[in-house]
């Protein structure tokens, strides 16, 4: 096995000067002053209030304190060697209601850290949807209701009027099918939803509001680089029988097509349409053309493949010896090749933008000791993952830029503060954060990377 040092090397060899490499976090995970300077209360506010839906009964309340630590974390962003931090807005610490005032505290605190960014030489990917919608506007229908789109695109409009010359991308959502089937059809996401016909109307408007705030910024002339983060897996059948056949091709429908359908072909899949029937969301004349507004990047977030079985039993990767993270979630980095490709086959005659890994990581129980933290399988996921980005490259598609998830441990939604996904290590205690072995593997890449490119 080749030491961290010869791989990096030769790792980081495989990557362009061009490529943009980053970590990623959002608002509600890591910021916590949840009652604090005006902030409204968000979804996941009130969901987590709810018995018995976080594992842990936590809530993001305090979480990694990020709002009174901004300095000290943009000091530990920077000196990870990494070129951009992508990050979130909280919707309602800028505008407790969704819409009517502006909260100048809650924009003070991101000034300050886009300011902050600038100064350190680091480009920002700003996030304006991480999941945290409004309260008030959940109360008046949430996503399912077609004004939200509407204050969707005003609150855009702000953000991009106050920070758009000075950050480099502007994302709308972040994987809108999260949004739409645990939020709105699974419940088990804020904000707790279990409703098909809820879960379909939601995704559809979560696409409107895209296109919509795309046309917006850019009549505004707005310079930062627009897009959508999809969380996305490569499904592949279980066997070559018909049935497992089938429900890969459902799943990738439902998963895949489904969003980036519309997005680059300006249709629903036919054989969903057909399925949804009177479930299907309504549609007014132009959302179509609408959702399928051009956009300069595209954010995949990836974790997994789908193992597909035809009788609708989940197909358990660690009982057929394969590896998993802490999640359950198998580790495959082939499958990140493979659907790079599939969506550079699908998508690149209908106007498929640069791609950036916006998200990739994996949670593991990581063992403190004396103060160190050695994370060789999330130091393994990395390496392998990021050599399955480097083969996507190869084999010709069009690629940005990676982003780890994440850049600190913090609050993983349903699982509360049980699962870890940080390069950085967040002692819950005391707040401390230690960088984990894997932080310094990154942090060598990224040496031996600028030394390949500026020998």
């Amino acid at each position: 096995m080749k030491t961290p040092h010869t791989s990096t090397l030769a790792l980081a060899a495989r990557f362009p000067d061009t490529f943009l490499w980053g970590v990623a976090t959002s608002s509600f995970q890591i910021e916590g002053a949840a009652r604090e300077d005006g902030k409204g209360e968000s979804i996941w506010d009130r969901f987590c209030q709810q018995p018995g839906v976080i594992a842990d009964g936590s809530n993001g309340d305090v979480a990694c304190d990020h709002v009174h630590r901004l300095e000290a974390d943009l000091d530990l962003i920077a000196s990870l060697g990494v070129g951009c931090y992508r990050f979130s807005i909280s919707w309602p610490r800028v505008q407790p209601l969704g819409h009517g005032a502006w909260n100048e505290a809650g924009f003070a605190f991101y000034e300050r850290l886009v300011e902050g960014l600038r100064a350190r030489g680091l480009k920002a990917f700003l996030t304006l949807n991480h999941w945290d919608l409004p309260q008030a506007l959940q109360d008046r229908g949430g996503w399912a209701a077609r004004e939200t789109v509407e204050h969707f695109v005003r609150y855009a409009r702000e953000v991009a009027r106050r920070f758009g010359s000075r950050v480099d991308a502007i994302t709308t959502h972040n994987e809108p099918w999260v949004v739409a089937v645990l939020g709105n059809e699974q419940g088990i996401f804020a904000p707790g939803i279990k409703d098909r016909r809820t879960m379909l109307q939601v995704a559809h408007h979560l696409l409107v509001s895209h296109g919509a705030t795309l046309r917006a910024l850019r009549q505004d002339g707005c310079p930062a680089k627009l897009g959508i983060v999809l969380n996305l897996a490569h499904i592949v059948p279980a066997s070559p029988l018909p049935a497992d056949e089938a429900a890969a091709d459902h799943g990738d429908a439902t998963g895949r097509r489904w969003y980036a359908d519309p997005l680059f072909k300006g249709e629903y899949p036919p054989e969903l349409v057909a399925e949804y029937g009177a479930d299907m969301p309504h549609i007014e004349p132009g959302d179509m053309d609408l959702i399928a507004t051009p956009m300069d990047y595209l954010g995949v977030n990836y974790y997994m493949r789908i193992v597909a079985r035809g009788d609708g039993q989940p197909w358990d990767p660690a009982a057929h010896g394969r590896p998993v993270s802490d999640m359950g979630w198998e580790i495959y980095p082939r499958g990140l090749t493979e659907l790079l490709r599939l969506l550079h086959r699908d998508y690149r005659d209908h106007g498929l933008p640069p791609i950036y890994i916006t998200e990739n990581g994996g949670a593991f129980p990581d063992a403190t000791t004396d103060g160190h933290v050695q994370d060789d399988d999330r130091i393994a996921y990395l390496n392998t993952h990021i050599s399955a980005v480097a083969d996507a490259l190869d084999a010709g598609v069009p690629l940005g830029g990676y982003m780890v998830w994440s850049l600190m441990d913090n609050f993983e939604w349903a699982s509360g503060y049980a699962k870890r996904f940080g390069i950085v290590h967040v002692d819950y205690a005391t707040l401390t954060r230690t960088p984990k072995a894997s932080a310094h593997w990154l942090t060598d890449l990224l040496r031996h990377w600028k030394e390949t490119h500026h020998a």
